[in-house]
């Protein structure tokens, strides 16, 4: 087999921010089971590991192992549209070392010692911005989180404002910025609670509902012009249809957590109105996906880097899109706020919007980073065994916290006689065991993903014809 050599080298940075990524998705989901279980166990790894602690590290592995897959896939993406080198690919090998070993020490520090212990010791008396859900990381993190992103700007808008501007490389540099931009509000921790958590969604809605579902799109979109073959300007005017309809619904759809926190009513209006209407730019995007596999004008070698692209569509659509307006209209989430409902929502679409864009870039770009042709037919077929169990499983996952949290709903909200919240999640425990053995098909499929990079074979026959459905 003749080795591939990549268009620019500095693509080459993007492998090491892979493969954290991925490490940190294995730590993420391993602390998810634990998580799992300690619902129905609730003294499993007491006191090593309380679910508070469980908690807070499965929640802050997710951001940081998507942060380091979007910055991959930025320093993979952003050299070949632009048709040139990063400037400098050692300050992006000294961020990712900085990033990495930051967020390792935290998570450290979060299973090693008491919060408050790690609160006085991280200084956060002098600037106080911890214990936030999501936002738990000591300030001293967040100021080296600033300054990691701040770099990674640097690197890939002057390579962007040097070379060949494409719609893919401006909104993808437009929600980089803004991710940067947004989460300099995690800083801003007033006294009044009602503000904190105005200003806390500032960060955690407009991240996920707005600049991230750019990133999202651009990703998407290189990946299915590589694949497919399809004109630039056919993709292009879809991204900025998607993109548009992803910031309008998005940013006003904040409100849809303005709701019981004490800001005015009219926020009931705007955040049932416009959140109602985020599921139209992830319904676009999968008809965006397919359209553009069925248009395509070449049969790619990378099967399973196509498999990922079209799931990502229809698995952001379901769990963002479906899942979110289930319970966004302000009657309906007065009842099933805080539920697991609301959980049942946040992993579908965390999965099915980001976790698989990742995935989607990873597999592309990472045959290409070793240096081969495409990944050979005995690992896409492996591959794509992985993407059909994490993505059966995360459905189940769904379906079991969705009938948890109607039943949550019934027994402690709604009846006249509602019992107490612990009674009540005593009746669901049967979903969590569900929930939980559908958490260890995930696993497994996550671990056949990771194994599929390590399978020989030869370059010949179809992968397709023999992997499920």
């Amino acid at each position: 087999m003749s080795e591939v050599q990549l268009r620019y080298k500095t693509q080459a940075v993007a492998k090491p921010y892979f493969i954290a990524a991925i490490g940190l998705f294995v730590g993420q989901v391993i602390f998810g089971l634990i998580m799992g279980l300690q619902y129905v166990v609730g003294d499993f790894l007491f006191p090593e590991i309380p679910f508070n602690v469980a908690r807070m590290v499965h929640t802050n592995l997710l951001i940081v192992w998507l942060l380091f897959g979007f910055m991959g896939a930025a320093y993979f993406l952003v050299p070949e549209e632009a048709e040139r080198d990063i400037p400098s690919p050692k300050l992006a090998l000294a961020l990712f070392w900085i990033f990495l070993v930051a967020g390792a020490l935290t998570i450290v520090g979060y299973l090693a010692v008491p919060y408050a212990t790690l609160a006085k010791i991280t200084g956060n008396d002098l600037l106080p911005t911890m214990g936030r859900e999501f936002l738990e990381q000591p300030t001293i993190t967040k100021i080296g989180i600033v300054i990691v992103v701040l770099g990674f700007i640097y690197n890939i808008g002057l390579t962007i404002l040097a070379g060949r501007k494409t719609v893919i490389n401006i909104v993808l540099l437009t929600g980089l910025v803004g991710l940067a931009v947004m989460f300099l509000f995690s800083f801003y921790n007033p006294d009044n609670l009602v503000l904190d958590k105005y200003f806390w969604w500032w960060v955690v809605h407009l991240w996920v509902e707005g600049v991230w579902e750019l990133i999202l799109g651009s990703i998407l979109a290189y990946v299915l012009i590589k694949t497919t073959g399809v004109d630039r300007e056919v993709i292009d005017k879809w991204l900025y249809v998607i993109i548009a309809a992803a910031l309008i619904t998005g940013i006003i759809g904040t409100g849809h957590h303005y709701f019981w926190i004490g800001t005015p009513v009219y926020w009931t209006w705007l955040g049932s109105v416009f959140s109602a209407l985020e599921p139209i730019p992830f319904f676009m995007m999968t008809i965006f996906a397919f359209n553009m596999v069925n248009k395509r004008r070449k049969q790619h070698p990378n099967k399973a880097a196509v498999l990922w692209a079209m799931g990502t569509g229809v698995m952001a659509f379901l769990g963002a899109g479906v899942w979110g307006f289930m319970h966004t209209l302000a009657p309906v989430n007065y009842y099933t706020h805080g539920t697991q409902v609301t959980a049942a929502h946040g992993h579908m679409a965390f999965y099915g919007a980001y976790a698989m864009i990742v995935m989607t870039i990873i597999s592309y770009a990472m045959p290409k980073l070793r240096g081969l042709p495409a990944m050979n037919n005995r690992a896409q077929v492996m591959e794509m065994w992985s993407f059909w169990l994490m993505t059966v499983a995360m459905v189940f996952i769904t379906l079991f916290l969705t009938a948890a949290g109607i039943l949550q709903v019934w027994l402690q909200r709604y009846q006249p006689n509602a019992l107490p919240f612990m009674a009540a999640q005593d009746q669901v425990a049967i979903f969590y065991w569900c929930r939980e053995g559908a958490g260890v098909i995930f696993f497994i499929g996550l671990l056949c993903y990771i194994g599929s990079f390590f399978v020989k074979g030869d370059n010949n026959g179809t992968a397709a014809a023999v992997v499920p459905g």
